[in-house]
């Protein structure tokens, strides 16, 4: 499948984990993809894994706390490919902050808030223009089942950085949907990458994880590539009547109407 060839792709922190699984699955279907990440011997690594299959990513170690920073990295996009047809607003994370809400800092707040929603800001501020010009657009943002239903391990900053996503998306839709512009949100549940393996680790013992696997009717956890193929459709041209939507992916441990 090309369905993205001549389409170009930004996904930020996709150095690792469901980024780069992203990042790959639309270069295999032939986008020019970019991924921001602030780790350049990741970047490195993430794009020798790209050549071993013959694809091609491009990479900018970037800041993302840091608005000038991306504004920089987004004109270098632009300037190389002259395009910028899809964001995936990826970087995220609870950054390990205690979990109970009386144990959390001021500091711990700002935190957790700055990487799940300000960066994200900034970054879609600095693509949109780009995208009304051309008059298409797509726009992904990593939400998070805990920014639904709340969550058993990542505590209160990321539950509620996470719902705020979800109404930024919202809101993203309904202003930019006359510019050809689609905004939606993906809420993986735990999707097992060595970073939440880890963490899951540390919080849980091992019968309280197979408790949870327990609880899923699918009956396993989530992979870096169930992420993958939701990026794909939500970027694609076929999914032009779908904006404001929130596809949960969670094996159906969580269920709304």
């Amino acid at each position: 499948m090309n369905r993205f060839e001549g389409r170009t792709a930004l996904i930020s922190a996709a150095a690792t984990g469901l980024g780069e699984a992203g990042a790959l699955r639309l270069a295999r279907e032939g986008a020019r993809v970019t991924i921001w990440d602030r780790d350049q011997a990741a970047l490195d690594e993430a794009q020798r894994k790209a050549a071993t299959e013959g694809l091609e990513l491009a990479v900018d170690a970037v800041d993302m706390l840091d608005r000038e920073a991306i504004e920089a990295a987004t004109a270098r996009l632009i300037e190389r490919d002259g395009r910028l047809d899809v964001l995936v607003n990826n970087i995220g994370g609870s950054l390990r902050v205690p979990f109970r809400f009386l144990e959390q800092t001021d500091d711990d707040w700002d935190r957790v808030i700055n990487v799940n929603i300000t960066a994200c800001v900034w970054t879609t501020r600095a693509a949109i223009p780009h995208m009304r010009k051309a008059g298409y657009g797509r726009i992904i943002n990593m939400g998070s089942k805990a920014g639904r239903f709340g969550s058993l391990f990542a505590g209160a900053p990321y539950s509620a950085s996470k719902g705020a996503m979800q109404a930024f998306t919202l809101q993203l839709a309904q202003e930019f949907g006359p510019d050809g512009i689609t905004c939606n949100s993906i809420c993986p549940g735990a999707i097992i990458t060595e970073r939440v393996d880890r963490f899951l680790n540390e919080r849980h013992t091992p019968e309280e994880r197979q408790r949870i696997v327990d609880s899923i009717p699918v009956r396993r956890q989530g992979r870096a590539e169930d992420v993958a193929a939701a990026v794909a459709y939500l970027a694609s041209e076929e999914a032009g009547f779908v904006t404001g939507a929130t596809l949960d992916i969670n094996g159906g441990q969580a269920m709304s109407i």
